[in-house]
């Protein structure tokens, strides 16, 4: 009997490492065929896509591409020419069309160059009657890394959009991406697609003066709606800053949306701190006028944490008319009009109530025009926040609050930079108590 044993584990044994070393193999030689693609200023979609032959397009490296291929764009500024719309469709003008995916084990690469930034500039590009996308993504596991885009335009004078990144695909990574000084919302995503990851990105000064009041008013940072099944969607490490509009909104979205570890000041102000759109710095919700029977079920309960808001014309963290509450966690806001705004609306879509159904932990709030507002106290659930705590700060409890820091270097790894801004001093008297709630 000892001896059938150890035949049996031994040739379990063996077959096991035959089975791993098979997997090894596989994976190798999937790694062995993939390919790399150069994309540069001076290239030539006529070239083959070496390095030394690079091609002049995103849009020409995606027909060469499979999947486990990179896509390395060169530094430099690529001026986008009108010529070089990829698809117009119905109301929209698609400058880059990006629908081919790659795979759960092998995704499809678009990553600038190691050290050098690729910086499109698309504000030659203004196709008249047309909604303007610079990077429209419907292809799955997609990787687009560290790209600058600048000068998308807005050409109707009507109520409209235009867009930097318009994301419909799933299980996309959007890294690195700094959108600035556009008419267009920096990231917007939409539809049913599934577990993207929207991650360390900077969207600011986007202002829209062409459309509906020249306010520049449905021009956000970042803009997360998905439709029923668009699940697992995450804004983690983003920045949002002078944005005409909000910083990030999630109007109309009917799944779920988490927003993590991002940051939101000065939204709803030019630079010169003129007043513009609506300026909040994380909108949490609300379907605008959109009837009853057209509205989600159930209503979504997004996520808020870790995040901070600084000035943002009107509120820090709103609610924003949504019909259902949400759950607000270890957030910090400093000088916002309101910085806690729970502000929710009954099944009718049509009358506004004081905030039920949220959960509110371990918030900061200071200096703010009302620290909280709108929220129905007894139908939520409040825990160890500072303006339910009856804590009263002064400056000097806090390590900075020197607004410069906000925009500093991320580090080298893309992740926002340590500034110490809002954070108690360990010699603050408030120090203990704070982190003994989880601060």
């Amino acid at each position: 009997m000892m001896k059938q044993n150890s035949n049996y584990l031994y040739n379990n044994n063996l077959y096991k490492m035959k089975r791993i070393l098979l997997l090894v193999m596989l994976f190798s030689t999937t790694t062995a065929f993939s390919k790399v693609y150069y994309v540069a200023p001076l290239g030539n979609d006529s070239n083959t896509g070496t390095k030394n032959q690079p091609l002049a397009t995103i849009q020409k490296a995606q027909e060469l591409v499979n999947p486990g291929d990179t896509v390395y764009i060169r530094g430099g500024l690529y001026k986008v020419p009108e010529n070089q719309i990829a698809r117009k469709e119905n109301v929209f003008a698609y400058c880059t069309y990006l629908n081919k995916s790659g795979t759960p084990n092998a995704r499809i690469n678009y990553w600038a160059y190691p050290e050098e930034t690729p910086h499109f500039d698309f504000s030659d590009l203004k196709p008249a009657g047309l909604r303007v996308v610079g990077f429209q993504v419907t292809g799955n596991w997609i990787h687009i890394k560290g790209l600058e885009v600048t000068g998308v335009q807005v050409t109707i004078l009507t109520h409209t959009e235009s867009y930097c990144f318009y994301s419909w695909g799933s299980n996309n990574i959007f890294e690195l991406l700094k959108l600035h000084d556009n008419m267009a919302v920096g990231i917007r995503h939409r539809g049913n697609g599934v577990n993207n990851l929207f991650l360390n990105c900077d969207s600011y000064r986007n202002f829209d003066l062409v459309s509906e009041n020249k306010k520049g008013g449905n021009t956000d940072g970042f803009g997360c709606h998905p439709l029923k099944g668009g699940t697992g969607n995450v804004f983690r490490g983003c920045r949002s800053w002078f944005n005409s509009d909000d910083g990030y909104d999630v109007l109309g979205a009917q799944e779920p949306v988490t927003i993590e570890n991002c940051w939101a000041f000065y939204n709803g102000f030019t630079p010169e701190f003129v007043s513009t759109g609506d300026g909040n710095g994380f909108k949490g919700g609300g379907y605008g006028v959109t009837p009853v029977a057209r509205l989600p079920n159930p209503i979504p309960q997004h996520k808020i944490s870790f995040c901070l808001a600084v000035r943002n014309k009107a509120s820090g963290f709103y609610s924003n008319h949504h019909l259902q509450g949400s759950f607000w966690t270890n957030n910090t806001a400093y000088r916002n009009s309101v910085n806690f705004n729970m502000l929710n609306r009954l099944p009718d879509n049509v009358t506004d109530v004081p905030g039920f159904n949220h959960e509110l932990k371990n918030n900061i709030g200071y200096k703010g025009g009302a620290e909280l507002k709108n929220a129905d106290i007894p139908k939520c659930v409040f825990k160890n926040n500072t303006f339910d705590m009856n804590i009263t700060f002064s400056d000097n409890d806090f390590i900075t609050l020197d607004e410069s820091v906000l925009t500093s270097p991320r580090k080298a790894d893309g992740s926002l930079p340590e500034t110490g801004f809002m954070k108690i001093k360990p010699t603050s008297k408030l120090f203990v108590v704070l982190k003994g709630i989880g601060y």
